[in-house]
């Protein structure tokens, strides 16, 4: 009998390692379950955003909510949707996991705190898959009137409106079939506007051909140029600064999305191991 202890003691042991080595760390049907609660609540919640965003600016001056209020809101509903999808993703993988009885409390807390993260990474992924499939379907779907546009002899160019600055008169005339200058033009201002300055050459280049379009003398004619890039290189850069301080805020929400889904789970995941059958 006392030879047989140690030997029931290690035969225990060793099955309890085999069993737990057979094991896997992920419950991954926990993980996609709560990563596909969390992309849907995200589209739902974007969608809403996007709804009350929209009701609320109006065309007329003093009226609904000015650009900058909708952008500060914009933010701020960004990251209350990251928290609120997030949450709920890692709460449920939390709660739907697989019960470890074998496991250390610091380990369980450790692959709580993973499940979570990885229900946040899996839902961005679908959730990018989906919005990238719905804007290649928007961009289709505006490729027609876009190739009407341009059988007109106007390509959509967003640099369209400084090169139709540069040619206005005060006495316009009908025929506007100039599309290959236009063209011409609008490369020219395109390259300016990537080297921040327009050189010397191209810019009496268009002098000459504001000249021979308007009828404005050389030196008012450069005058308006300088003019017209201005405005155009400072309109180019509020656009790159408002990307860029998009996506800070977006970098940030989604720091704080995958901080409360790998929280939730932990709290989803002490729960889960809290149920005693009854």
């Amino acid at each position: 009998m006392e030879n047989n202890e140690p030997f029931s003691g290690n035969l225990q042991s060793g099955l309890t390692y085999k069993n737990e080595a057979n094991l896997s760390g992920v419950s991954w049907a926990a993980v996609i379950a709560g990563a596909f609660v969390t992309a849907a609540l995200s589209v739902i919640l974007l969608a809403l955003g996007t709804g009350l965003g929209l009701s609320s600016i109006s065309p007329w001056s003093n009226v609904g909510a000015s650009a900058s209020t909708v952008g500060r809101g914009a933010i701020v509903w960004l990251i209350a949707m990251q928290i609120i999808a997030s949450a709920m993703g890692g709460y449920l993988a939390g709660r739907l996991r697989t019960k470890w009885t074998t496991i250390h409390t610091h380990e369980v807390y450790f692959r709580d705190t993973a499940h979570g993260f990885l229900v946040w990474a899996v839902a961005l992924v679908i959730t990018a898959s989906f919005l990238a499939a719905a804007a290649a379907s928007m961009a289709g779907g505006t490729a027609q009137p876009a190739a009407t546009t341009q059988s007109e002899g106007r390509s959509f160019d967003p640099d369209a409106y400084f090169v139709d600055t540069l040619f206005r008169s005060d006495h316009p005339v009908p025929d506007r079939n100039d599309a290959s200058v236009r063209a011409e033009v609008g490369d020219i201002l395109a390259n300016a506007l990537r080297q921040k300055e327009i050189p010397a050459t191209d810019k009496t280049y268009l002098a000459q051909l504001v000249t021979a379009k308007t009828g404005l003398q050389q030196a008012d004619a450069e005058n308006r140029i300088s003019n017209v890039f201005a405005q155009a290189r400072e309109a180019a850069d509020a656009a790159r600064k408002a990307v860029a301080h998009f996506l800070l805020w977006l970098f940030i929400a989604l720091l704080i999305g995958a901080f409360c889904a790998s929280y939730a789970a932990t709290i989803g995941g002490r729960q889960r191991d809290s149920v005693r059958v009854v």
